[in-house]
């Protein structure tokens, strides 16, 4: 069997960090306080502590994992390996349903930012149908395109900040942090959870960075600290400038905050801001899901069809083809906000069995207390049953379908 050639450690801590920092801050953060307001009003900002708490919890169990398993597959490959083969396909069934849901919120969110109005649908479809093309080719983003979008999307959110702080607040009164009630905050964080996808990007470079053992636990705090300080300043300016009820009701909210302060001219940049976050995060999702896909039809829990990789491009070319008419059709059907609570229920519960999974590790290979796992498979089953309920039904049935799905495959 020829040995693995172990890849090169090169990144330190600053190196990790931005790496995180490029895998939370983007289209998250232009779509998700809408929804997460009309829960809330002023308690999503309590809902976003609860959601950075949970995403803290889940990014040190995979950490964990990853140290232990540096394989491809995340929590599909850990459950398999720690809890058996029923809760790997869970988690890696509840991965693709929740993260082809996100595709759909990414695509949905780049047409409220970049369409003319009517034509949202027809440009998210477009989106989706050109990014899978180019993931088709074999074409994926970079590291140095990643940094550019990260500083072109602080620099949108400085520009949003900016003019929220210019203009006047907005008359409509408050109910407070705790108006909407526990039901309505618990609610925020399970749709503001949706803006921390990708956190736990910084677990998976175990092999990569010097002292993996000190700069992960350590890069992952201070990445999601920085986050959660960036994403608390727009939302405060958000909510000040446009209130909770025109936030909520809002499709582009932060383009409103724009031009509420009278800067017309700062409109177009955080339109191409946000449009530029939706596509890049967009195609990373397509080929996270395709290979997450390609290692559950290598092990035959999806159609071993979709194992092909394709002999010159170096694909899973069936799977994201695959994936990009499921997204087209979940474009054409749903809408932003219940695209997003579908995915937070998918990604809640595969991040459920990650917890799970680290909580059985052994001592030796522990970096982590195990009330941190605890804290975290709770956390992610509460906001799991507050989110709305049309997005819990569907959920379920789709979990439902493929766990059956699987019994018949398995039974044959």
């Amino acid at each position: 069997m020829t040995p693995h050639t172990p890849l090169a450690r090169r990144l330190g801590l600053g190196d990790a960090i931005f790496i995180g920092l490029g895998s939370m801050i983007g289209a998250g953060v232009f779509a998700a306080f809408a929804p997460a307001a009309a829960a809330a009003g002023w308690g999503l900002l309590v809902g976003l502590v609860l959601a950075a708490i949970i995403a803290y919890c889940n990014a040190t169990a995979s950490a964990q994992l990853a140290a232990q398993y540096p394989s491809s597959g995340g929590t599909y490959v850990y459950g398999r390996e720690r809890l058996g083969a029923w809760w790997g396909f869970a988690a890696g069934w509840s991965f693709v349903v929740g993260k082809t849901a996100s595709c759909a919120a990414m695509a949905l969110t780049f047409a409220a930012y970049a369409a003319p109005v009517g034509w949202e649908k027809p440009i998210a479809v477009l989106a989706v149908a050109g990014l899978v093309l180019v993931n088709y080719f074999g074409v994926t983003r970079t590291a140095f395109l990643t940094r550019i979008l990260v500083v072109a999307s602080l620099l949108v959110l400085a520009v949003v900040v900016a003019a929220g702080l210019a203009s006047p607040s907005s008359s409509v009164g408050s109910p407070g942090l705790f108006g909407a009630g526990v039901y309505g905050i618990l609610q925020s964080a399970g749709l503001l959870f949706f803006a921390f996808a990708g956190y736990a990007r910084i677990a998976t470079m175990g092999e990569e960075v010097r002292d993996p053992a000190r700069t992960i636990p350590r890069a992952i705090v201070a990445a999601l600290a920085a986050v959660v300080a960036i994403y608390a300043v727009v939302a405060v300016v958000a909510l000040r400038t446009l209130g909770p009820v025109d936030l909520a009701a809002s499709t582009a909210p932060l383009v409103e905050v724009a031009l509420s302060g009278g800067w017309d001219w700062a409109a177009p940049v955080v339109r191409v801001g946000a449009a530029a976050a939706s596509l890049g995060a967009l195609l990373a999702l397509v080929a996270g899901i395709g290979r997450t896909s390609l290692a559950m039809a290598r092990e035959g829990d999806l159609p071993r069809a979709l194992a092909a990789v394709h002999p010159r491009y170096r694909v899973p070319h069936r799977a994201e083809l695959t994936l990009g008419a499921i997204v087209i059709v979940v474009v054409l059907i749903a809408d932003l906000r219940g695209a997003i609570a579908f995915s937070s229920f998918g990604v809640l519960l595969y991040y459920f069995v990650a917890n799970l999974a680290a909580f059985r590790q052994e001592h030796a290979v522990r970096r982590f207390p195990r009330w941190l796992q605890v804290l975290g498979m709770a956390g992610c089953l509460l906001l799991v049953a507050t989110l709305p309920p049309l997005g819990i039904a569907v959920g379920v049935a789709v979990l439902a379908a493929g766990l059956i799905g699987r019994l018949v495959v398995r039974r044959r």
